[in-house]
């Protein structure tokens, strides 16, 4: 009978791959700061920025920007 001598190879590239799909899912769970699900936060942070500067012919411009991050 005829032995096929790639059948030793496969299940060396089965753990290989598998290895690195485990190698790619961790990094992605502490790529996201350990949270699997998306929109479920526990913390939120709003910053407001404030500049004032002067304008032409006396007056004042204002400008405020307001950044929130989940």
């Amino acid at each position: 009978m005829a032995e096929n001598s790639n059948s030793g190879g496969i299940g060396g590239l089965y753990f290989i791959v598998g290895g690195l799909v485990v190698v790619a899912g961790i990094g992605f769970f502490l790529y996201n700061g350990g949270h699997l699900g998306g929109g479920h936060s526990s913390s939120t942070t709003t910053e407001k920025t404030s500049v004032t500067a002067p304008a032409p012919a006396g007056s004042t411009t204002t400008t405020t920007t307001e950044k929130t991050t989940h």
